[in-house]
């Protein structure tokens, strides 16, 4: 048998399985140095045993209350596997071996590697953080929120840019405001084969003027623990939507109370990460009630409920308060979640009410977000555009 694939094997399975796979080889099964530091920081998590990582002599470990063995580890990770495996590694070093001192000593913290299920755990236990780690976790959070909204942004804007306002054009000239793909369209007929240039004969420009907080959009997000990478990425997206001139934007979040978020969003999203409370009941009616009033132009307003749709107040009325929204002319969308892993549980009976008043209901992953809001703006048929979503996730 290869030995790669055995060494593969014996690392997955753990110190347990030595015996077996040395009478796989007759020739001796050994892990080399960097094999057995891997095998190492995988024990100390993996193995089943409650013994401390402190004890040099055994690999099996909890990894204890110990700053620089700990810091070794996650060193070790981090050098050893992939940066997705490191992150699962660090959130099941969390589940499985109660390391909470990932998060409250400053030293370890900022040898973490932040990906937002590291943030979720952040805001979980954000209460018990000590004073001085607050800064290292504060900085944690804002890379992760960096980094979702460099990969969502551009595509966020550009789908925006594309579907608002786009066959109103002005009088008054300015160059920012030229309509550069309908000039050039309209003025094909004026290319100059022997420049080899198109020679305008008008130029076309957008009405900036209409620009300016022409649609409303309201993400209305459920903050119960199981939402939690949805909070996250649902925040980060309104962050987005409030940078957007064309947009009012109102960020709420809400359990079995209802705190509207929609400050923070246009100010720091750190600031609005830090301002949702995972845990809690829920009481969605309560949050769609409060949302009605930012409605004034139906037809100029998105209302987006990210929720698994739990509902632990009044179903009856929520139905009816969602069912007339829609028919006045707003574009809701029921997100179940917003997620990289998938749809999680949620209330299929619910799911199904919306989904009868041609409302979308369904999983995202963060990176459709930006097809959805354009699809919304230009009227387009969303639940096709949530089958076809549907299809390809």
């Amino acid at each position: 048998m290869d030995k790669k694939k055995l060494k593969r094997w014996r690392l997955i399975l753990g110190s347990e399985s030595e015996k077996t796979f040395q009478d796989y080889d007759e020739g001796g099964f050994f892990l080399d140095s960097d094999e057995e530091i891997m095998d190492e920081a995988l024990s100390a998590i993996y193995d089943d045993t409650s013994s401390s990582i402190e004890d040099n002599n055994s690999k099996g470990a909890s990894l204890a209350k110990s700053s620089p063995r700990l810091a070794k580890w996650l060193g070790d990770i981090r050098k050893y596997f992939p940066q997705d495996t490191v992150s699962i590694i660090q959130n099941d070093a969390i589940e499985r071996k109660n390391l909470t001192q990932l998060i409250f000593e400053p030293e370890v913290l900022k040898d973490v590697k932040p990906d937002i299920s590291m943030v979720a755990t952040l805001l979980a236990l954000k209460d018990q953080i000590p004073e001085g780690t607050k800064d290292t976790a504060r900085e944690l959070v804002k890379r992760v929120v960096e980094d979702i909204e460099e990969r969502l942004k551009n595509d966020i804007v550009k789908a925006v840019a594309g579907a608002i306002n786009k066959r109103e054009h002005s009088p008054i000239p300015s160059l920012k405001a030229i309509d550069w793909k309908y000039t050039i369209s309209k003025n094909l007929k004026n290319y100059n084969i022997e420049q080899k240039k198109i020679i305008p004969e008008k130029f076309y420009y957008f009405n900036r003027a209409r620009d300016s907080n022409n649609w409303t959009i309201i993400l209305d997000i459920d903050q119960s623990g199981s939402m939690a990478e949805s909070a996250i990425y649902a925040s980060i997206v309104g962050s987005i939507f409030a940078s957007i001139r064309a947009f009012k934007t109102h960020v709420v979040a809400f359990d079995t109370a209802v705190v509207d978020l929609s400050e923070e969003c246009e100010n720091d999203p750190v600031d609005m990460i830090f301002g949702i409370q995972l845990g809690g009941g829920t009481n969605i009616n309560k949050s769609v009630t409060y949302c009605e009033k930012f409605i004034t132009e139906p037809k100029k307003t998105i209302f987006i409920l990210i929720s698994d749709l739990y509902e632990g107040g009044n179903e009856a009325d929520l139905i009816r308060r969602v069912r007339d929204m829609k028919e006045a002319g707003v574009t809701v969308i029921c997100l179940l979640a917003i997620s990289d892993n998938g749809v999680p549980d949620y209330d299929e009976g619910l799911a199904k009410k919306f989904a009868s008043f041609n409302i979308p209901t369904f999983g995202a992953t963060p990176n459709v977000l930006p097809q959805l809001v354009e699809a919304a703006l230009k009227n387009k048929d969303l639940e096709e555009i949530a089958k076809n979503i549907e299809k390809s996730s």
